[in-house]
């Protein structure tokens, strides 16, 4: 078979992912906050793009198609200038650089000293276990070495306050002997919080029932001796054991029950974060209305400075309009981006209110089972774009606060032939355990019967799963005796 070259012409279609493409993809898929801190970032680097007073429906349309215009017209502008510079002394710099100022932040003046906000209220974060442990021993009486010693254990304590090294391994890194560690380990673990830097769960409540003075008491020898049969709730063993009535190993369980497990999780440094929601749902009459949450959200626009530089009120040299025009396009693909993630945002919540309107009207209960397909179809979008919509996105509707995937769940057959959300389910399977005995609490096969009589056809292995998706214990760990 001779071989030789040949011209062919072959027509193929292929999806080509541009950097405002993979931009948009990306601003899609971003929660609000993480949307601010991008629009944030491009305000700081891009001149062209700032922050207008007026709302985007009145003016960002009409800015994008003139600054669209004006772009296309650059490059022939830029050819055109011959390098002279002496234009650009016609421009008030001083009026605008007034005017793009950011407005940086300036010290407070106090015409007293009442006046001025307390030093308690400008701490960036709240003390740490370790904080408050270094606090103690700054006061304690502890020589030099001891210090050093008890530094190194300190810094192996986690936050829930337990010792994570062994006294072996604080030996080696202190230099020291296991006798010394065990020593100041001994002073450390008289610090506040009680039970602070112990070893495993039974020193822990230990040294709590020591500073108590009950470590002779029945609470402290269940504790030493019988922790185990306590876990698995045997009270009528450890009486046997200890010999005494059944009453006084409840009330002694009951007393344990209230010690703390995690002595550092006071001084945990996680901070409470706040959702803000993406949209809204109101209902006015009988019609349920969505409404973005632009609140935060600034109004972006071009810089009219620029755009008078690029429509040849200035005189600009190559490089400078090149640059400009850059700028410019990167500004306006973010300002299209951001208005096309609100429409999706939008289009995607009319139709979960179209689909699952028993849901506003009646709760929980009255959840349909959903899937991406069908919004997808709705909206004549591709599976993929309801997927990142979805993500991180929260909705304000009359019966609270939910993710936009909260919508979309699985059905379970009934027994009528119809199909029950799963996440209604996991509802009356919660209220299910909320009304139960707490003496006789319901194992999940009564679960099933129950949920069956409802009419719900339901496996166990079903309702074992949705119950620790929820967070609920067996009925072993649910029962309680006091």
């Amino acid at each position: 078979m001779a071989l030789e070259i040949r011209q062919q012409l072959k027509l193929s279609q292929q999806l080509v992912m541009t950097p405002q493409l993979q931009q948009a993809i990306k601003l899609l898929q971003l929660s609000r906050m993480e949307l601010m801190d991008v629009v944030r970032e491009e305000l700081e680097e891009n001149p062209v793009l700032e922050e207008g007073q007026e709302s985007p429906e009145e003016k960002t349309p009409e800015e994008e198609q003139k600054a669209e215009a004006l772009a296309e017209q650059t490059q022939e502008n830029v050819k055109e200038v011959d390098g002279d510079r002496d234009g650009m002394s016609d421009i008030d710099w001083k009026t605008y650089l007034e005017s793009y100022s950011l407005g940086g932040t300036t010290a407070d003046c106090y015409e007293d000293d009442s006046d001025r906000p307390s030093y308690e209220n400008l701490l960036t974060r709240k003390p740490s276990l370790a904080d408050h442990l270094i606090w103690q021993l700054n006061l304690s009486r502890l020589e030099n070495r001891e210090r050093a010693i008890d530094s190194e254990i300190i810094g192996n304590v986690d936050e829930a306050g337990y010792l994570q090294s062994s006294v072996e391994e604080l030996a080696v890194q202190s230099g020291c002997t296991p006798d010394d560690v065990e020593k100041i380990l001994a002073a450390v673990q008289a610090f506040d919080p009680p039970g602070v830097a112990s070893r495993n769960l039974q020193e822990c409540l230990l040294k709590q029932v020591d500073l108590l003075g009950m470590s002779e008491d029945i609470v402290g020898i269940i504790l030493r001796e019988h922790l185990e049969e306590l876990e698995n709730r045997r009270y009528q063993v450890i009486a046997r054991s200890l010999q005494v009535p059944l009453d006084e190993v409840f009330d002694a369980a009951k007393f344990i029950s209230g010690l703390d497990p995690r002595p550092g999780s006071q001084y945990g440094q996680e901070d409470v974060h706040y959702i803000m929601p993406d949209i809204f749902v109101h209902k006015i009459s009988d019609e349920y209305v969505v409404v973005l949450n632009d609140e935060g959200l600034p109004n972006l626009r071009i810089n009219s400075f620029y755009r008078n530089a690029l429509s040849g009120a200035a005189q600009l040299d190559e490089k400078a309009g090149e640059y400009i025009q850059e700028k410019l396009r990167g500004a306006l693909w973010l300002i299209k981006s951001i208005h096309q993630r609100q429409r999706t945002i939008f289009r995607v919540t009319t139709s979960i209110v179209k689909f699952q309107r028993d849901f506003f009207d009646r709760g929980v209960a009255y959840l349909k089972p959903l899937v991406l397909r069908d919004v997808a179809e709705d909206i004549e979008m591709h599976e993929s774009t309801v997927s990142r919509v979805t993500t991180n996105k929260y909705v304000q509707t009359p019966q609270g606060l939910f993710e936009l995937k909260y919508f979309f769940n699985s059905g379970i057959n009934t027994t009528g032939g119809d199909s029950v959300a799963s996440e209604s389910v996991k509802s009356k399977i919660k209220e299910i355990v909320a009304e139960e005995n707490d003496r006789k609490p319901y194992s999940d096969q009564k679960i099933v019967e129950i949920l069956h009589g409802m009419g719900i056809d339901i496996a166990r292995r079903t309702v074992t799963k949705y119950r620790e998706m929820l967070g609920v214990g067996s009925s072993t760990q649910r029962k309680r005796l006091f």
